[in-house]
């Protein structure tokens, strides 16, 4: 019976999943990653507000695996060893004729500092922080940014740092208590979130002065400490510091000869395939993609990977020609606690629409239908 592995449980690993099944593959599937359990990130930006818990977008996949006849090993890729088909883990060696790396990425943390800084796409116990360092404060500046990678500047998460950002904005306003504090955006771009549009930057630039919200744009960040952001461009005092750093691919790539990027992920083909390992694909944060610059690291567009992945996957392992690529889409809803902004972005179009509580509650409402599958 042929055997797939799949290295991850976030979006691109599920998503893979739910391919295989659905286009018939009836052989052996399993999932490694440390725990049988799911988070669903893009939700972290309620949790400082209290529209979420932790508890709310934490999932238990174990019942997930088993509808799926999927079997999960407990455990962390550490290498890979003959082409490409024995995964080495933290745990044993498991043997494979097909792999889909969907293991996501790796934050960079290099700057000086940077351990003064909430990281919040990090997870729960980092969107947690947050909330509970603001519930303290009774005042004060917060100062919130992101970068890329110097070496793939594709390698970022902006986009959640915007959610945070107006999130916070406006539930300091509800809470009565937005006078007492100062708000600072931090980014090295001279126009920030480029890839959602030139439209797009325009209304995000627009809303955070109508908000504001000071920008401190064009500047590369030198490094932090407990009470400030350190720029070329000068010193932002800080009480709070949040900070999306660039990313990187995991370090367990490290000890595999797979192909890398200039910025430290997998190189893929349009295909999703891994260059010069046979039956080995990449998958989403984890991948480094041809197309267009504005090309997101997003949970949609690793969907989209997956898909593809799994169905050349699947006629590779039939003696057939793998002719799947992706499509490259950005689409996402820049929430801001009770509104936001919808963008769609693909090579023809670019929209963006105004900010406005019916794509809040629009987020919320495929948040409920992404999970019904495992609740």
């Amino acid at each position: 019976m042929q055997k797939v592995t799949i290295i991850g449980s976030g979006f691109g690993a599920l998503t893979s999943i739910h391919c295989l099944r659905d286009i018939g593959f009836k052989g052996d599937v399993t999932v490694v990653s440390p725990r049988a359990e799911f988070v669903y990130y893009p939700s972290l930006i309620w949790v400082p507000s209290g529209l979420r818990s932790g508890d709310d977008l934490r999932f238990d996949l174990k019942p997930f695996f088993r509808r799926m006849g999927v079997t999960h090993v407990a455990s962390e890729a550490t290498g890979l060893s003959d082409d490409g088909r024995t995964l080495e883990t933290t745990t044993e060696e498991i043997a494979n004729d097909g792999l889909i790396i969907a293991s996501g990425g790796r934050f960079i943390k290099k700057l000086p500092g940077i351990e003064h800084a909430i990281t919040p796409c990090e997870g729960i116990a980092a969107a947690q922080q947050i909330r509970d360092r603001i519930r303290a404060l009774d005042g004060g500046t917060i100062a919130m940014g992101f970068a890329s990678n110097p070496n793939e500047p594709s390698s970022m998460r902006g986009g959640p740092i915007f959610e945070f950002l107006f999130g916070l904005e406006r539930q300091l306003r509800r809470e009565g208590r937005r006078e007492r504090f100062h708000i600072v955006f931090f980014t090295p771009a001279e126009r920030p979130g480029n890839r959602l549009g030139p439209k797009a930057v325009d209304k995000l630039l627009g809303a955070m002065d109508q908000a504001g919200i000071e920008a401190h744009l064009g500047h590369k960040i030198k490094g932090f400490s407990a009470d400030k952001v350190i720029t070329e461009g000068g010193e932002i005092a800080a009480n709070l510091i949040i900070f999306m750093p660039g990313m990187t691919g995991n370090q367990w790539f490290d000890n595999t000869s797979l192909p890398r990027s200039p910025g430290g992920l997998l190189q893929a083909d349009a295909l999703c395939r891994v260059p010069g390992f046979e039956r080995v694909y990449v998958v989403g944060d984890s991948g480094s993609f041809p197309g267009p610059d504005w090309m997101p690291k997003q949970a949609h567009m690793a969907d989209l990977q997956a898909r593809a992945a799994a169905k050349n996957l699947i006629a590779e392992l039939a003696k057939r020609e793998p002719t799947v690529s992706f499509n490259v889409e950005l689409l996402c809803i820049v929430d801001a606690y009770d509104r936001g902004m919808m963008v769609w972005r693909t090579d023809k179009r670019n929209v963006a629409l105004p900010s406005m509580r019916i794509f809040h509650w629009l987020k919320r409402g495929f948040e409920w239908w992404y999970l019904r599958q495992y609740r």
